[in-house]
């Protein structure tokens, strides 16, 4: 793009990082429904061709694996063509999808599509938290955290008229009709995104220390700090995992699942009302805990937010049994443990720069599949010590987990980042890469796609 073009696009408001981000999240919001929605669709597929629920959930399982690891793969082609092709991408892949899912007679086919699908909401999920790292340098966990709460915000909205199309139309009409409503808004609005230029960056400062080096990759998974980051994600995810994943279990063999609660002027079973105000929760703490990041900290702010999950977790276990205490730890061990969604994004881009900010968070967010593989373990638990025995591993985990990323990682961060800012440190990592790893100043400007 020539310059007299530059000028001619600079003022457009959606070059703006402010509408990037809204972009952003507008898109998280819109391919959401791939993961949140899937559970509306189990039993009317399975009461049309009676493949069994287990073999239904097998596809969602597919889903989340495809859609985990294939993030740092996608990420580098960000860093690579830019946020637009991707995401573009994705929302062909996303609608694809569920468009498949609609004509699906086959396990085979449903399949198949798990994997487009799995492949379209990776690709829209880590550009737009990739490219909120790069608008946001200096605001890096609460922008990562507002992107990342749009994921939970698209079901919340699109969840009822999902639903009452099922009911009146059949499954195939909505996985039809939403899958090219939800293909077709994401192509439209992967048109507006942009990655920052290098004037637009400059003045951003942000006062956490933060790598004036950009890392790749495969350069980041050399360095022990990032290991130790990745077991940190890895620890919080499971232990929050297996509680997460286990409330509707416990609910039931605590017998409180059925107890009738006020809600909103409505009267619901305790689990429908505990689950909703648990999804609150989750989408809340991710802007509020990134901000936070940004002011106090990421290992401060990991800190205190492992510890409380931890004590969340010890809470549940001692008093859940009184349906009130039950809806209260269940809300806070969520509110604790959403958090990762934003703060492990932004350390990673202090900590690895931000030119590559893309494909290094992806990579960091495979450890969310990492932690999943460790879920079971949690029946297991349950099966030989009882729930208590499952809300205490997963309580001692994330508490070592803080007490680790402010005792351990802190100072370790830190050292590395001030050695690798020195002139000869930039230098050696350069030379270790082949070239790769480069001066924040060395980027050459980018048009803005």
């Amino acid at each position: 793009m020539d310059n007299i073009t530059q000028q001619a696009t600079a003022g457009v408001f959606w070059r703006n990082r402010w509408w990037q981000l809204v972009i952003g999240m507008v898109c998280m919001a819109l391919v959401a429904n791939l993961q949140y929605a899937w559970t509306l669709f189990v039993a009317p597929m399975n009461a049309r061709h009676h493949w069994s629920e287990a073999s239904i959930q097998l596809a969602f399982s597919i889903f989340i694996l495809t859609e985990t690891w294939l993030v740092p793969f996608e990420g580098w082609l960000v860093d690579k063509f830019g946020p637009r092709p991707v995401v573009a991408a994705g929302a062909v892949c996303a609608g694809l999808s569920w468009i498949l899912n609609s004509y699906a007679t086959t396990l085979g086919v449903l399949y198949f599509s798990a994997v487009i699908g799995g492949m379209g909401a990776g690709g829209v999920y880590g550009t737009c938290v990739g490219n909120a790292l790069k608008w946001f340098p200096d605001r890096r966990g609460l922008a990562a955290g507002l992107t990342a709460a749009g994921f939970g915000a698209g079901a919340a909205i699109t969840v009822i008229p999902i639903a009452n199309m099922i009911t009146r139309h059949g499954y195939e009409q909505a996985f039809f009709f939403f899958g090219i409503l939800q293909g077709v808004s994401i192509l439209l609005l992967a048109l507006l995104l942009t990655r920052p230029t290098l004037r637009q960056q400059a003045g951003r400062k942000s006062r956490l220390a933060m790598s004036k080096v950009d890392f790749t990759a495969r350069q980041m998974i050399r360095t022990p700090v990032f290991w130790v980051i990745y077991a940190s994600f890895v620890a919080v995810a499971a232990g929050g995992l297996m509680a997460t994943a286990q409330i509707g279990p416990i609910a039931k063999d605590w017998g409180l699942a059925r107890i009738p609660m006020s809600f909103l002027g409505m009267t619901l079973p305790l689990l429908t009302v505990t689950l909703s105000i648990d999804n609150i929760f989750n989408g809340l703490t991710r802007p509020l805990c990134g901000f936070l990041s940004d002011r106090i900290g990421r290992e401060n702010t990991m800190f205190l937010i492992f510890i409380g999950e931890g004590l969340a977790l010890l809470g549940m276990m001692q008093f859940g049994s009184n349906p009130y205490a039950f809806m209260t730890f269940a809300a806070l061990i969520f509110l604790f443990w959403g958090e990762i969604f934003s703060i492990f994004p932004a350390i990673c881009a202090d900590t690895f720069g931000s030119k590559y900010a893309t494909a290094n968070a992806g990579t960091l967010y495979t450890a969310k599949g990492t932690a999943s593989l460790l879920v079971p373990i949690a029946s297991l638990l349950a099966a030989t010590g009882g729930w208590s025995l499952v809300f205490t591993v997963a309580a001692v985990i994330t508490i070592a987990a803080g007490i680790s990323a402010k005792f351990i990682l802190e100072p370790m961060r830190t050292r590395w980042i001030e050695s690798h800012n020195q002139p000869q440190g930039a230098l050696a990592v350069a030379g270790h890469g082949n070239g790769n790893a480069s001066r924040m100043s060395h980027w050459p400007e980018q048009s803005g796609e």
